[in-house]
């Protein structure tokens, strides 16, 4: 292994071992904050911990079965090829479960999302794209026993979306899309091509985590402005005909936020708020990235929305995300919502840009 990430096991070992002394110290018990912060850090160390001890088994196990290898007895020897090459390949499998373990957590992993698609380039094309993207998300997060909410929509006159906002959730929701923020470009003829000429038009996407409470951002109510409206579409009779809806807008940075999917006015505002957070969230972070760029890109993306992120060439069944140089063509495995083909890559490349910024 890397000796940087040696030293990070090394340090690891003996955190553990002091947070463990602490949690036996009577003073700290009687600290209800600071026991249950030290709880916490021992729960996340004790399972890095525990594969470094059955590391450390393993490898003088193979140890071990080097040298019942030399013996001169053939079938001693040949039981011991045997166990040396499962130990070696238990020790690999450890040592690579070990650095994942290592790798910096996003805190916003585990959080539901707010998924913003909006038609771009393509006209009529682009809106009916932007409907094929949300039932493939949708698709998706069926599969994965998550549930999705329409807080607002502006359908197109020939069917697709202009813009959809979905709240999606379920657990683990932001780390498994939070890659697919930015532009998908789409190429294909569209049914009303008398020609059979290829056109390309294109969709943005938005990945945001919800913040889990909305005074985690300061958000001063004199700087709102709160208006309601009739919900449009679906949705019933009690929708259409009660003012519901609610648009919220945050003067100093022009942000809009809109939520007409809950009968309910409270609750709509509820959740346009919710949204609203997660935007001025997203703005920071955002500042902060572009700082950070100065200095070096990220491979898998800034996860900026008008970064190219992806294409989906309908005549040859083809995905390509630029990012990371895939290509696949298995355009409607993908389209049906089994988004594993792409996500699994990205997650992997972004894990091994952080295990190489790890072993520095």
């Amino acid at each position: 292994m890397n000796p940087g990430i040696l030293q990070r096991l090394s340090e690891a070992r003996e955190r553990f071992e002091e947070v463990e002394r602490l949690l036996a110290d009577p003073e700290i018990i009687a600290q209800r904050q600071r026991f249950q912060e030290l709880s916490k850090e021992y729960g996340e160390l004790e399972p890095i911990i525990a594969i470094l001890n059955e590391l450390e088994s393993i490898r003088q196990a193979v140890e071990e079965a080097r040298v019942m290898a030399r013996e001169d007895d053939p079938e001693l020897a040949e039981l011991a090829a045997e166990e040396l090459k499962s130990s070696e390949a238990r020790e690999t499998a450890l040592e690579g479960e070990l650095e994942r373990r290592l790798l910096p957590r996003d805190p916003n992993d585990d959080r539901n999302i707010f998924l913003e698609i909006r038609a771009g380039t393509g006209g009529q094309e682009a809106a009916l794209f932007a409907g094929d993207l949300l039932r493939m998300y949708t698709r998706y997060a069926e599969s994965r026993r998550w549930s999705v909410e329409i807080l607002s929509s502006q359908a197109s006159e020939a069917g697709g979306f202009r813009e959809v906002i979905a709240r999606i959730i379920g657990q683990g929701a932001y780390s498994r899309l939070k890659f697919e923020s930015g532009v998908h470009r789409v190429q294909r003829v569209p049914a009303t091509e008398s020609q059979g000429r290829i056109h390309t038009s294109a969709c943005t996407v938005a990945i945001l985590p919800e913040v889990e409470g909305v005074d985690q951002i300061e958000i001063n109510p004199n700087e709102l402005r709160i208006d309601t409206f009739r919900a449009s579409g679906a949705g019933g009779q009690h929708v259409n005909t009660t003012d519901s809806a609610i648009r919220i807008t945050h003067l100093p940075s022009g942000i809009v936020v809109e939520c007409q999917d809950e009968r309910s006015q409270h609750k709509n505002k509820a959740r346009a708020m919710s949204l609203l957070s997660a935007r001025l969230l997203e703005a920071e972070q955002e500042k902060q990235r572009s700082e950070r760029a100065a200095d070096r890109k990220l491979q898998v993306g800034s996860g900026d929305r008008s970064e190219r992120i992806r294409t989906y060439n309908y005549p040859q069944g083809r995905i390509t995300d630029h990012r990371i140089g895939l290509t696949i063509y298995e355009l409607d495995r993908v389209l049906e919502g089994d988004l594993e083909p792409v996500i699994g890559p990205l997650i992997e490349a972004h894990q091994a840009e952080l295990l190489a910024e790890l072993a520095r």
